[in-house]
C-alpha cells in the first residue's frame, strides 16, 4: 500500500462522469486534487467515467474539459476514458465468475423495492436501496444458464459471504490528510450486501472500473467526496480479490446548497458553465469555493 510521504512518485486523479454539466461541487474536488498534487510534487491525471452510455455524452465530455481548462485544472497526458476499456473489465469479472465469487441475478429495482418495502425493517445500503435479498444466488446453475438463454435480462452481483471468505483476513485502508498524516481504517465492504459489479450488456459497475482504472493508471493517492467514503469497503474488497494495488483514500467535505443539500446534476444545481454566463471569472471561482470550505484553493 502506497503511503504519503513514500519515495515512490504519487499519482493523485480526478473523475468526472459526462452525464450532465460540472458544478461547484465538481470545482472543489477537482481544485483540491490539484492543491493536494501540488503539494507533494505528485502527477495529476483525469479520467472520464462514461462506462454507462445511456447517460453519458461526447456533449458533457467536451464541455467539462472546457470547464476544468477555464478553471486552470492542468493535468498530465490524455484523459483515459472508461468505455475504451471494456474488454479489461469484462476479463475481470470473468474471473470472479470463473471462482464462483460472482452470480447473475435476474430482478429488477422495481422488483427488489417491491419485496423489500413491505418490510419495515429491511436494511438498506449507503446509496438508499434496499439490500439485496439474495433471491437468485439460490437458482442452480443450470436454471440461471436456462434464464440467460432464454433472453432475460440480468445482472452480476458479488456473493458477498464467499467473498469474505475467499480473502480469509480483515480488510483495511490508510487514509491520509491535509497535513499529511494518515490513519488505517478498517474496511466494510458487507454493508453493501450481495453488491452489483457488472451488467450483461456492461461488463462492469462503477465500483469495478474504478478499482481497475486506480491500478492501471497507477493512481497512489484518491481524493473525492465524503458521499463515496462508503464506497472504500467495497472498493478495498475488489481491490483484494483481484490482486490490485490499493491507493491512500482522502474523503473530502462537500459543497452544500443554501438549504444544507449537497449540490447535485440532477437537482439541477447551478453549472459552471451557468456562472461562467452570469459573469463570474475562475478566479472568482476559486476564491467563493475557499471562503465556502475555509481551506485556500
Amino acid at each position: 500500500m502506497n503511503e504519503p510521504g513514500a519515495e515512490s512518485a504519487r499519482v493523485f486523479r480526478f473523475a468526472p462522469s459526462p452525464n450532465g454539466f460540472l458544478h461547484l461541487g465538481h470545482a472543489y474536488s477537482a481544485l483540491f486534487n490539484r492543491k493536494l498534487a501540488r503539494a507533494c510534487g505528485a502527477t495529476l491525471l483525469v479520467r472520464i467515467e462514461d462506462i454507462d452510455p445511456e447517460r453519458s455524452s461526447r456533449l458533457h465530455e467536451d464541455a467539462l474539459i472546457e470547464d476544468l481548462d477555464w478553471l486552470g485544472f492542468a493535468w498530465s497526458g490524455t484523459p483515459r476514458r472508461q468505455s475504451e476499456h471494456m474488454a479489461a473489465y469484462r476479463a475481470a469479472l470473468e474471473n470472479l465468475a470463473d471462482r464462483g465469487l460472482v452470480y447473475p441475478c435476474f430482478c429488477s429495482r422495481g422488483e427488489i423495492a417491491k419485496s423489500c418495502s413491505a418490510r419495515a425493517d429491511w436494511l438498506r445500503d449507503p446509496d438508499g436501496a434496499f439490500l439485496y435479498p439474495a433471491t437468485c444466488r439460490e437458482l442452480t446453475g443450470a436454471q440461471s444458464k436456462a434464464r440467460i438463454e432464454e433472453g432475460a435480462r440480468f445482472s452480476w452481483r458479488l456473493e458477498m459471504a464467499k467473498a469474505l471468505r475467499d480473502i480469509g483476513a480483515p480488510l483495511s485502508y490508510r487514509e491520509f490528510h491535509e497535513s499529511d498524516s494518515n490513519r488505517i481504517v478498517a474496511a466494510e465492504p458487507s454493508v453493501w450486501g450481495d453488491a452489483l459489479i457488472g451488467r450483461r450488456d456492461m461488463p462492469a459497475s462503477y465500483h469495478l472500473a474504478c478499482v481497475l482504472d486506480d491500478h492501471a493508471q497507477g493512481v497512489t493517492d484518491v481524493v473525492r467526496g465524503a458521499d463515496l467514503e462508503p464506497a472504500t469497503g467495497l472498493h478495498r474488497m475488489l481491490q483484494a480479490l483481484l490482486g490490485l494495488r490499493s491507493p491512500s483514500y482522502h474523503h473530502h467535505r462537500l459543497v452544500l446548497d443554501d438549504e444544507g443539500r449537497k449540490l447535485s446534476k440532477s437537482k439541477s444545481s447551478p453549472s459552471l458553465r451557468d456562472l461562467r454566463r452570469q459573469g463570474f471569472s475562475a478566479a472568482d471561482i476559486r476564491a467563493e469555493l475557499s471562503r465556502r470550505m475555509q481551506i485556500e484553493l
